[in-house]
This record gives structure tokens, sequence and C-alpha cells, in this order.
């Protein structure tokens, strides 16, 4: 008998959800992907001033660590959890303990209240756009996803451009703990249209949870997240020591999946060359994101000495390109392929990637720019293929922990990347060059030009060194990125099955 989980596009699967309004669940999940996103970035703003009001400078990094691990660490529970009870339950559950997590911290008396908070915020995240996601993927097929999965980007770009924005509005004219709470409605109206429009026929049987799978892969991803997160922070050996004990607990986990009656990952997954490819790809794409954003607002202000305002016209410009590079990208996958619509993907991918090498402490901030969002069009196209074939190459019963890991794969490729790339970028401006006092003034455009020029000369030219080789790795990494086009089948197509093209 057929593993038709296994098998490219088993759309004849019944889905549990058919019967749903689906524009309205749409609007649901969009507005559930927009909360995600504005957390995402609404607090990088505003938290100097909530610091200032709550006080403990020291553990202003772990305001954000706290919420970027136990978002990772939940991420494939809740992909399995709402295979085997439903996605409905199981991302109500998520916005739930977001909402809550997000009331909470308005009411944090210090900071580690306020971490302890975010933490849990951080849980309820967990859930939210992968799920949102797997809902998309059962009520729409694979030809309506390529088109939609453009506008999801799109919502998602609008979220994390306009939550800074929110975030310092909010701070401005309001009181801090509204930056928690402003997203509090959106998200209790998307909460309130799921139960509402979203219908399941779901047929009830017992499950066996695996508990032991559970904290066994919470154990490995957050013993990692730690290291990669905080490895500028952790002596050399503590951090080997750490990423090692991640490695064991990884490998005890998939010995326990293998005999595990419900495995929390069903490694039969990753035999399909579908879903391995695009997983590599999409830990690719994360690392990328870092390489292209983060450390390009370094660039700008530090090496190029422009003004904090023109480096966020720069960091914006992949958050625009990117929902472009979707759209037209769903467009090729119709009337192409998926693998066509990755090689074309590739032209402003690599063209984008050459730029961002090519750059010199000289060049403008709009070619910076330029190649930023040629990078930001190229994660379009690939991003968006890759979700709409993955999600298509399973059936109901496993479409969310597959796509659960591909949201995963993302952030561990993030966490990567920032580790990586920040020790690169460390190492090369060593102490005899400048001490870190020195670099921090380097950096701030404000105290840039107060250096005199035999001191600024040689730590500007390390930064364009490291960066230099940064863009390197990530021009790199987007040549794996696109070759991972070689998993997806020639002429496959969300309006061409395999099994159709006999």
């Amino acid at each position: 008998m057929t593993d038709t989980s296994l098998s490219p596009f088993p759309e004849a699967t019944p889905d549990p959800a058919r019967g749903s309004s689906r524009p309205w669940v749409l609007g649901a999940t969009m507005a559930t992907i927009l909360i995600a996103a504005v957390e995402g970035t609404i607090i990088a703003t505003v938290m100097p001033t909530i610091v200032g009001k709550l006080g403990g400078f020291d553990y202003l990094s772990w305001a954000f660590t706290a919420y970027l691990l136990s978002q990772a660490v939940t991420i494939p529970i809740y992909g399995r959890l709402a295979d085997l009870f439903g996605r409905k339950r199981v991302l109500l559950t998520a916005i739930g303990l977001f909402l809550v997590g997000s009331v909470l911290c308005g009411f944090a008396w210090n900071m580690p209240s306020l971490i302890a908070f975010r933490a849990l915020q951080g849980i309820g995240a967990g859930g939210l756009v992968p799920i949102a996601q797997t809902i998309i993927g059962d009520l729409f097929t694979a030809a309506e996803r390529a088109r939609i999965q453009g506008w999801l980007s799109s919502i998602w770009a609008f979220g994390a451009i306009i939550g800074p924005l929110i975030g310092a509005f909010l701070i401005d004219h309001t009181i801090w703990p509204m930056v928690f709470w402003v997203n509090v409605p959106i998200g209790g109206i998307a909460a309130v249209l799921l139960m509402l429009t979203l219908r399941e026929d779901l047929h009830h049987r017992q499950h066996r949870i695996d508990y032991l799978g559970s904290v066994l892969m919470m154990l490995a991803t957050s013993t990692l997240m730690f290291a990669l997160i905080d490895a500028a922070k952790l002596q050399l050996g503590v951090c080997i020591a750490l990423v090692v004990a991640a490695v064991i607990l990884l490998i005890v986990f998939l010995l326990h999946e293998r005999r595990a009656p419900e495995p929390m990952l069903p490694l039969a997954l990753w035999r399909n060359s579908i879903i391995a490819g695009g997983n590599v790809t999409f830990l690719a794409l994360g690392a990328i994101l870092m390489g292209s954003t983060a450390f390009l607002s370094l660039y700008v202000q530090g090496v190029m000495g422009r003004s904090a305002m023109i480096a966020g016209f720069a960091l914006g410009a992949p958050s625009v390109a990117w929902p472009i590079g979707s759209m037209l990208g769903g467009r090729l996958m119709l009337y192409a392929s998926y693998r066509a619509a990755v090689i074309a993907g590739a032209v402003p991918f690599v063209a984008g990637s050459l730029m961002m090498i090519t750059l010199e402490p000289t060049s403008s901030a709009v070619r910076a720019a330029a190649g930023a969002a040629l990078i930001g069009i190229g994660m379009g196209f690939t991003n968006n293929t890759f979700q709409v074939a993955i999600q298509s190459a399973v059936d109901w019963g496993q479409r969310g922990i597959a796509t659960s890991t591909t949201v995963f794969s993302r952030i561990i490729g993030q966490a990567l990347g920032a580790a990586v790339f920040g020790g690169l970028l460390n190492a090369s401006v060593p102490r005899s060059v400048a001490s870190a006092d020195v670099v921090a003034r380097a950096i701030d455009p404000h105290l840039h030009h107060t250096l005199p020029p035999e001191v600024l000369a040689p730590v500007m030219q390390a930064l364009a060194h490291g960066l230099h080789h940064v863009y390197i790795i990530t021009g790199l990494l987007v040549l794996l990125a696109t070759s991972m086009a070689i998993h997806l089948p020639a002429g496959l197509s969300p309006v061409r099955p395999a099994r159709e093209r006999g």
C-alpha cells in the first residue's frame, strides 16, 4: 500500500477543515501573523525606555533571548499537536498564551518578572505563524496558496516594518505597557473569528502523546539556541560544551523517535526529498536574513558613517522587496513549475549577494539598500515556493509538523547566522587595533567623527574587512539555498501534481 503522506501532492486526502468560511478564516490567520510580526520588532526601539522604568540593565538582552528561546523550542511541538488534535484548538491555545503573556508583560514590576512573562509570550508565539500557515494549507489548494503566500508575506513585512514605528509612537504618547497590550485586541478578534468560522470535523481517537520526545526536543533545542544566542558572551569551553550536550540530546531524541508509537517528529518525513531539501533551504534563509539585514545597519552606520535614518531605510528595503518576490514567484510556479520559480529567484538573489560582497566604505547607501532589496526578492521567491511545495507534499495528518519544521529551521538559521557572523566580526577587530570602547564610538554615527583619523581609519578598515567576509558567506548560503531546487521534481507545480504527469 502506498504511503500517501510521503507522496508529492496527496490532494485527494479529505481535510477535516472543509466547510469553514474561508474568507473569515483567512482574515483571522492574517491577523495572527500580523501580531507575531509586530511583536518581533516592536520592542526593539522601546527597551531602553522600559529598562529606565524598571531598572536591571544587566538583564536587557534576556528580554529578547527569553522570547526567542521559548518560541523556538515550542514550534515543532505545536506542529505535531496540531496534527494529533486539530489546528483550531492548538492555535487558540497559542493565541491565548500569547495574549496572557502580553498582558502580564505590561504589569511587570522589574526586569526578571518581565523576562518571565516574555518567556510565556514566546511559548504562545511558537504556535502563531506555523499553525496559521498550516490552516491556510488545509483550506486552500496548492494553486491558491501560491497566490495567498504572497499576501501573507506582505502582512508579515508590513507588521515587521510598522512594529518599531508603533513602539516609538506608543512610548512617546502613552504608558510603556501599551507596547505589549497593543496586540491584545487584534489577537482577541482573530481568536473569536477562528472560533466562529473554522470548522474541523475530526475523527477522535485515543492518541499516545510522545511526552519524552517533547522533553528531549525542548532540551536539545533550548541548549543549542542558548549556546548560539549567547555565543559572544560565553567562554569558548562553555560554548563548546553546550553544543556537544545539544548534539548528544539530539541523538538520544532521534533514537527515541524511531521507537515511539506516535513520535513527536516523524522521521519518515525526512525521506521526502522535498521536505529535506526545503528545510536545508529554510536553515540557509535564516542565516541569509541575518547577514543581509542585522549586519547591514552596522555597515551603513559604522563603516559608511551614515545616519540611523538612512540605515533604517536601507534595512526596510528587504522587507518591502520580499512580498514582491513572493507574488512573482507565486505566479511563476503556477505557469511553470516550483523548480523554475526557485531558479528564477536565483537571479536577483545572486545579483544582490554580489552587490553586498562588492560594497566598499565609499559606496552609497542606495547601493547597499539595492543589494539588500534584491536579496529580499530572491528570498521571497525561494521561501514562498518551498513553503507551498512542502505543504503539498504531505497529507492533513502531517501538514502541521511539516510546516512547523520550516519555521523552526529558519529560526535556528537566524541564531546560527547571528553567532557565526558576530564571532567573525569580533575577530576582525582585534584588541591590538582598538578597544571595545573605541569600536563602540566608531560605529555610533553621532560619535563617529569625534575620533581622530589615525584611530578611526584602522577600525573602519577592520570592520569593512569583517563585513566583507560576512557577505561572502551569505553569498555561499544563497548558492546553497537555490541549489536545493534540485529536490523539486522537474515539471512539478501547484496545478500539475506528480501523479498527473504520468
